[in-house]
C-alpha cells in the first residue's frame, strides 16, 4: 500500500524513519522545510500539500500538535478525509480531544474511509529509540492492516475499542504522569530540608515500591540535574487541558490534576519555559527555600 505521514516533527519524525528503514514507502508533508528533507534523505518521497500527500496514498498517518490543527489538517476543504480515496485508512497518532476526534470519525464516515485513532505512549526519546507505545480504538479490521507499519516503531500495542477509547487511554496515562511529577517534586524538596542526601533519595525512590519505570528514568535524570526537554510544561499544560476538559464534560471532580495545571503554568512561568516539565522540582526548590544549583 502506499503510504502517507503527514506531520514529521519531533514524534512524526522518527516514526517515519523507523517505517523507511523497515522497507516501507512513504510519502511526507510537513510545513518544515528541513524536517522534509531530512525524511527524504532516509527515502521517503515529498509532497507540497496535505492534499496531494493523501491523494497519492491508501493509507494516511497524521503526527500533529494540538485540536486546531488536527481538525484544519483532517476536515479543511483540502485535508486528509477529503483528499483520501474511500476505502482508505486514516490513522492519527496525535495527543487530542476525544470531542474533535469523535468530529473526524463522522466525517471519515461519511466518506467511507477507516479512522484508527491512536496517540502513542512516550517522548521524543522513546520515538528516536523506536520504543513507543501505541493506544489504539478504532475499526479492528482496518487496524489488523496497519499494525505491521505500526510494528516498525513501537515496542507494544494496545487496542482498546472501536471508538474514542484510545484518546482517553492517552489522557489516562499522561494523568498520572503530569500528577507524579508533582508529587515527586514536593516529595524531594521535602527529603532535601529534612536532610536526605540527594543521590542516596532518589536511588531510595527508585529501588521501592513506587519506583515505576517512569519514576526511574526520572531519577536518573535527576542525578545529574539534567533537564533537556522531551516535553516543556507548556506542552504538559495542554494535555492537562484535555483531561480537564474531558473530566468536566463526564463530570468527574480532579482537584489535584487542575493543582497540577497551576503548578506547571508556575513552572513555565518561573524560567523553565524550555527545559522538562520535570523543572517542577527546580520551582518547589525555590518555594522551599532551597538552592537549586547545589544538591
Amino acid at each position: 500500500m502506499n503510504i502517507g505521514f503527514i506531520g514529521i516533527g519531533r514524534m512524526g519524525s522518527p516514526m517515519a524513519r523507523f517505517m523507511l528503514q523497515g522497507g516501507l514507502k512513504l510519502t511526507v508533508c510537513d510545513p518544515n522545510p528541513e524536517m522534509v528533507k531530512k525524511a527524504v534523505s532516509h527515502g521517503a518521497a515529498a509532497a507540497a500539500s496535505i492534499a496531494e500527500c493523501a491523494k497519492a496514498s491508501d493509507v494516511v498517518f497524521s503526527s500533529l500538535p494540538n485540536d486546531a490543527i488536527l481538525r484544519a489538517g483532517a476536515l479543511g476543504d483540502n485535508g486528509i478525509i477529503a483528499s483520501l480515496k474511500p476505502g482508505g485508512i486514516y490513522i492519527d497518532t496525535s495527543t487530542v480531544s476525544p470531542a474533535i476526534s469523535a468530529e473526524i470519525a463522522q466525517a471519515a464516515g461519511a466518506r467511507g474511509i477507516h479512522y484508527v485513532r491512536m496517540p502513542v505512549s512516550g517522548n521524543s526519546n522513546s520515538a528516536e529509540a523506536g520504543e513507543l507505545t501505541a493506544l489504539v480504538s478504532g475499526p479492528a479490521e482496518a487496524w489488523k492492516k496497519v499494525e505491521p507499519m505500526v510494528e516498525k516503531f513501537t515496542v507494544a500495542r494496545v487496542y482498546v475499542g472501536d471508538a474514542e477509547q484510545a484518546r482517553y487511554m492517552k489522557l489516562v496515562i499522561n494523568l498520572v504522569v503530569a500528577n507524579t511529577a508533582s508529587v515527586l517534586a514536593e516529595a524531594l524538596a521535602l527529603g532535601r530540608k529534612g536532610g536526605l542526601e540527594w543521590s542516596t533519595m532518589l536511588d531510595g525512590l527508585s529501588a521501592s515500591t513506587v519506583g515505576s519505570p517512569w519514576i526511574k528514568a526520572k531519577a536518573k535524570l535527576l542525578k545529574t540535574r539534567d533537564f533537556t526537554p522531551t516535553f516543556t510544561p507548556n506542552q504538559i499544560s495542554k494535555d492537562i487541558d484535555l483531561m480537564l476538559d474531558a473530566g468536566d464534560a463526564l463530570g468527574i471532580p480532579m482537584q489535584l490534576t487542575s493543582a497540577t495545571r497551576q503548578m506547571m503554568k508556575a513552572t513555565n512561568a518561573d524560567g523553565y519555559a524550555d527545559e522538562d516539565f520535570i523543572a517542577v522540582v527546580k520551582m518547589l526548590e525555590r518555594l522551599s527555600g532551597l538552592p537549586s544549583d547545589k544538591v
